[in-house]
Order: C-alpha cells, then structure tokens, then sequence
C-alpha cells in the first residue's frame, strides 16, 4: 500500500478523533471520569459538592506536534438555592492548528419529588463560550511565496453556545446538549463545512447493585451527531465501584465506533472501508475530598497514524460538600 494512501486512510479515520478538536471543546471519554460537565453544561452544580478538575491529555508520545489538550473546570451550587454555576477553560492544539476556549454556565435544578429522598430533578444549562483559533504558517513557505498562503500566523476569535438538559430519576439518568448552536468559522471562513459546527450528545445510563453491598455497577451510552458533516458516533461503556473506608475505587471500559466509514485501497488494489474504534480502559479512586483518574484510549482501526495511543489523567478536588440526602445509586449527584 503506497504512503499516500496509508497517510490519507490514518486521516479519514481518525477525524472523529482530530477534526473535533477544531470545533470547539473536543468529547472525548473523560466525562466518564467524574467529568459529565465538561460535555453537558446541566450537570454543573448537579452534585452535593462543589467541583474542580483538571485533565491533560497527550496523544501519540515520541511524535513532534502531537495533538494535546488540558482542561480546568470548576462548578458548584450558587449557595442553597436551585440554581448553579460553572466555567471551563482550555487550550488544544494539533499540529499547526490550536485553540484556547472559556466558558461560563448557568444551570437550574428542578425538583419533582414529595420527598428530597427520592431523586426526581430536571435540570437545565447554558454555557456561553469564548473561542480564540489560530493557525500557524510561518513554516508553509518552504518552496518560496504563495500567493494563498501568508506566512504568518492566522488568528480569529468567535463566541458559541452550549444548550443542555439533564433528567435524574432514583439510580437512572439521561443528557442531552446543543453545542455550538451558533455559526462559527473559525479562521476558515471561506469553508462552509467550517460555518457549522453543530453537535447532538444523548446520553442515558444507570446505576445497579445488590443492597448493602460495597459494589455498584454503572452501564450506559452516549450518541454524538455532527450536523455540518452528517456523521455520527457512538460510545458503550461499563464502570464499576467499590466503596472503601476513604472512599471508593472505580473502574471502567469505554467503546467508541463511528457509524460512517472511510475507503481505502489495500495491498492487492481491493477497496476496503473502515471505521473509527477506539477501545478506553479507566481507573480512578476517590480519596476524602480528592479524585484521581487515568485512561488511555487505543485504536483498533486497520489503518492508524500510529500505534500509539491516547493517555490522559485527571485530578480533581470537591468542596463545599453538603450531606447525601438522595437515596440512591447516583455516584455523579451523591
């Protein structure tokens, strides 16, 4: 197979893994890591803790360029009312490609239950967010001027908007969030794939186990639609707890395939198709107020860039906490 068809193969591929890190805030399987307002702005404040965490996130080690991600998020309850807030900030960068984004949000917690015990709310979040995109040319001359390339470094500045619900009902849960509802080009706007950046998240899941036992397990899915480019993926995951004396340990393992594919021409000039599959084991503990998460993400496309993966830790720290008043399984509320 020549190099140029493996290069472009390993590109198509990987695009629900590189692409989205052009379009706002990447989603990627830390959410699973305590992590579920980084993707739906409802759950900033859902938790009877005041929440910090940070994430770093490396891909493909040894190689010059390789795409990188951090994150800071902080939500909590505006004192004892229903109401919560929330930001995050982050930079990403890919290649010659890097973003720097903030955001902040407002979420409403309704609650439906007679008694507080039984977990019925309703809840609702708006992030409004601050995206700065920059594309480096400085090194595209190589050959000698370019009447379309500048050779300097490209740098725009555009706002979006995030739009969520979330419903928790005793041990079960669902989301749903908009994001990038507004047009935002980027600096590519004479692209009109680049003007909508639109993406649909569900997710729903729950939380089973046997009374009075130390162990809990937590099965759920997460759906994912781009509007700009009609594709789509989808990721099935399993956790499982087990509650300690300082806390609890967890772990868990994530499967992500996208639903549209990419051709390629093998060895023997066949035309194959193959579609992104990302396979993520999770740890994590829960130490007091502390929490530390690790997970890798490994790919198992035919054709990869590299059979490097994807590591990224978190640490996380909870304040403010207030007494577990909900009678159930519900590790992201309790």
């Amino acid at each position: 197979m020549k190099l140029k068809n493996i290069l472009m193969v390993a590109i198509l591929g990987l695009f629900g893994h590189v692409a989205i890190s052009q379009e706002g805030l990447p989603v990627y399987a830390d959410y699973l890591t305590d992590n579920y307002y980084l993707i739906h702005p409802s759950m900033a404040g859902v938790a009877n803790c005041s929440k910090v965490r940070l994430t770093a996130r490396q891909q493909w080690f040894g190689h010059e360029d390789a795409p990188k991600l951090m994150t800071l998020s902080l939500n909590g309850r505006i004192g004892e009312s229903q109401s919560a807030i929330g930001g995050i900030l982050y930079t990403d960068k890919n290649g010659y490609h890097s973003q720097n984004g903030a955001y902040v949000t407002y979420a409403h917690h309704l609650m439906f239950s007679r008694n507080p015990v039984d977990l019925n709310m309703l809840s609702f979040g708006l992030s409004v967010g601050f995206i700065q995109y920059k594309l480096d040319e400085t090194d595209f001359l190589f050959d000698g001027p370019d009447n379309i390339i500048e050779g300097i470094v490209q740098s725009e500045t555009n706002m979006n908007i995030d739009f969520g619900f979330s419903y928790h009902y005793l041990d079960y849960y669902l989301h749903g969030t908009a994001k990038n509802l507004l047009e935002n080009s980027g600096i590519n706007n004479d692209l009109q794939i680049t003007s909508n950046l639109r993406r649909y998240l569900l997710s729903a899941g729950g939380v089973f186990s046997k009374y009075g036992s130390e162990w809990s397990y937590e099965p759920s899915i997460m759906f994912m639609y781009k509007d700009g480019t009609g594709e789509s993926s989808i990721d099935f995951n399993a956790k499982a707890y087990k509650q300690m004396d300082f806390g609890s340990l967890w772990a868990g393992l994530s499967y992500r395939r996208s639903l549209d594919g990419a051709q390629y021409i093998n060895g023997s000039n066949n035309v194959r198709s193959q579609k992104l599959q990302n396979i993520t084991p999770i740890i994590g503990v829960n130490y007091n107020q502390f929490m530390f998460a690790y997970n890798y993400t490994h790919q198992t496309n035919p054709v990869v860039f590299t059979n490097g993966g994807f590591h990224q830790f978190t640490l996380g720290y909870n304040f403010n906490c207030r007494r577990e008043k909900y009678d159930c399984n519900c590790p992201a509320v309790n």
